[in-house]
This record gives structure tokens, sequence and C-alpha cells, in this order.
């Protein structure tokens, strides 16, 4: 077994060419490998070596277009990407987008994704029990009137709405009618409830049969309990726990929930985790998303690419698209506007502003035709004669 102190002497031998966090991280892994299997000097020298040539192999060269590679990285993949959305893999009944529409949804910085879900873990000392996480179910699970009945129709005679409420779906989301009733007088409108058996009568006062109609839509979908947002909630067992998978998101809201591990679980809704963890926890969504996305279709693409374009896209604080209406409408250069789309627009009001160009980037200096500055165009020297 090789000495301690002789990794500790070559690796120091060596900190000019290799970072404090590489070298450290080095440094352990070799402890942990002399322990283990026993090192000679010569296999210990080897793998510094190694490591050197790994680390010095995936550093950028200066002046390299490092914006283009990224584009070209991730755009080429994209050509290859299927254009469905899928069912959840082994979670029935809840669909999600993946693909080429999600890494749409997400450089476009869309408000609204089209298939929010959120993976909600449970605490440590409940996440091994299946009626722990039922109960969870029921405090996240959207409930509707329409959801926990079996017919629902506008007596017309009576200008009134009729209920036919379903025994079981009450008793398995752990309503009454009485509880029914409570969140119904809730509603504008609403001035006598009935119920008689398992029918429910509500009268809204003298009101014409389209305010009536306009009613029934109300009724029909006002929330008794759960969470705004989330349609619902899906337990699936993962290895040693539960985890519950929501069709819809609000994650400030499942944050409040007693039982719920707020560590762990997550929104694909960008913003959304925006909003409750902030810009940084969003940053790390967006590699996240658009990490798995590409794994999903078989693509492997080097993670400093994507966390170049989420860098773009979060570092003024907030999420941007890449687009006209974001990154590429909000350039200082007015030829790198108008080579984007709506040109003429971008060219009179920099026209009647007086903007002056810089010609400080790439994309203006192809157009004039001088030299970019990357790569050697970013060298100010000549040789003498």
């Amino acid at each position: 077994m090789v000495d301690t102190a002789y990794i500790d002497s070559q690796l120091e031998k060596y900190q000019d060419k290799l970072t404090k966090f590489i070298s450290d991280k080095l440094k352990d892994k070799l402890y942990m490998a002399n322990d283990k299997y026993v090192l000679s000097e010569k296999e210990v020298d080897s793998i510094i070596e190694d490591c050197i040539k790994a680390y010095e192999t995936s550093l950028v060269d200066p002046g390299e277009a490092v914006g283009t590679v990224a584009a070209q990285s991730l755009g080429e993949p994209g050509t290859q990407m299927t254009l469905n959305t899928f069912h959840y893999a082994g979670v029935a009944d809840i669909n999600v987008t993946l693909g080429l529409p999600r890494i749409i949804e997400i450089v476009d910085a869309r408000k609204d994704p089209d298939t929010p879900v959120m993976r909600i873990y449970l605490d440590e000392e409940i996440r091994d029990n299946r009626e722990k996480a039922e109960e969870i179910v029921k405090e996240i699970e959207g409930t509707t009137i329409e959801s926990i009945s079996k017919s629902m129709k506008i007596d017309v005679i009576n200008m009134s709405i009729v209920v036919e409420l379903d025994n079981y779906k009450m008793e398995k989301q752990g309503l009454t009618i009485n509880d029914i009733k409570e969140k119904l007088y809730k509603l504008k409108k609403v001035e006598n409830i009935e119920d008689e058996d398992n029918f429910l009568t509500l009268k809204a006062g003298d009101v014409s049969l389209m305010e009536l109609r306009k009613f029934f839509n109300r009724v029909r979908s006002h929330q008794l309990k759960g969470i705004k947002n989330v349609k619902r909630a899906l337990i699936k067992k993962e290895g040693d726990e539960y985890v519950i998978y929501t069709e819809g998101s609000n994650l400030g809201e499942a944050f409040k929930i007693p039982g719920v591990d707020i560590t762990r679980s997550i929104s694909n809704d960008i913003h959304e985790i925006q909003r409750v963890l902030g810009i940084e926890a969003a940053r790390r969504s967006i590699v996240v998303e658009i990490k798995k996305t590409l794994e999903e279709q078989g693509l492997e693409v080097d993670l400093r690419h994507i966390m170049l374009l989420a860098d773009l896209m979060t570092m003024e604080g907030e999420i941007k698209q890449i687009g006209r209406h974001g990154i590429s409408g909000e350039k200082s250069s007015i030829l790198a506007r108008a080579s984007f789309e709506v040109t003429t627009n971008h060219l009179m009001k920099a026209a009647k502003f007086g903007e002056i160009d810089p010609l400080s980037g790439v994309t203006e200096n192809v157009i004039i035709g001088q030299p970019i500055p990357l790569g050697t165009g970013n060298v100010k020297l000549i040789m003498k004669k």
C-alpha cells in the first residue's frame, strides 16, 4: 500500500494543473481506492496523469464560439425527437408532454405547461406507509361536485339544479352531505339547498335561464376539497417508499400539507418553481428537465450546453424565453435583433430613436463583412513583416 503522504505530495506537485475542487475530490478517491485495492506509486501517478489529461481536454479553448456550439448541440438532436405526449412511465392515467414539444415548452418559457405534474415524496417516518400516503392523496386531490356525483341536471320548470350524489365516491373522499352543503353555500346566488336521500336541489333565486346555465357550470366545477389546480393524485411504489404523482401542479400549497417532504418534492412547472423556491431552483429545473427529456429519447448532450442555456434564460433574476419576446429581442445590437424576426420593425424603431450598433457581437459583424470577435478574430495582434 502506498503511503498517503506520497499521494499528497504528488497532488501538490500538479496543483497548478488542477483546480482545488478537483484536487480535493481526487485525493478522497485515491485514499478510498488505496484502502480497497492497495495501490502502488506507479498506479497513483497513472491515475493522476489520466485525470489531468481528462481535465485539460474538457476545457474550452479561448475564443470558442460556445453559444453556437451549444445551439447546434441542442438543436440537432431536436430533429430526431418524437412529437407525442406519452403516459407517465409506470403511472396509469397521467399524461405528460415529452420529446420536442416539451423542449419547446421549456425554451419558450411558457407560463402554463401542457401537462403540469408534481412528484411528491413523503417524510421519512411515513414514506413506507400506504395508508398515510392515501390520507395525503385525499388532501391533495381536487374534488369537485361533478367528480362525486352520478348525475347533474338543470330543472327548467323549478329553475333549480339537481345533483345525484355517489355515496361510494363521497366516502372515498371523506365527505358527508353536510360538508358538501356547507361548501356550496359559499357560492354566490345560492339561496337554498334541499337534500333528500342522495339528491341535492340548489335554488338560485330569481335568475334567467341563461344565468342558471352559467350557475350550473360554476356548481359543477366548484372545488369541495383538495389543492387548487390538482385534478388527480395517484400513488406509486418506488423501491421501499410510496411516491404521489399528481395531474396538475400547486407546489406552494402541497408544501403546506403535513407529511410532505419539501426537500425532495418537485414540479415540472418551471415558473411555479421560481415563485416557490426562487430563480436558482428554476435554473436547476431547466437543466434537469431538458436533460431528462433528451435522455428519454435516447439522446446524449453534454451537460454544459444545457447549463449555458439555463444560465442565459435566468441570468436577470426571472425566466426569459429564447425568442424575440425574450433573449433574442433584447440584444444590444440592432442588426442582431433584426436578423432574427420582424426585421423592418427593429430597423424602423432603431432609426426612430437614433440607436447606434456597437458591432461587438458575431451576427452583426457577419452581416457587414467584418472579422467576428471569436477565435482568431478575437486577437488584436498582427505579425511584423
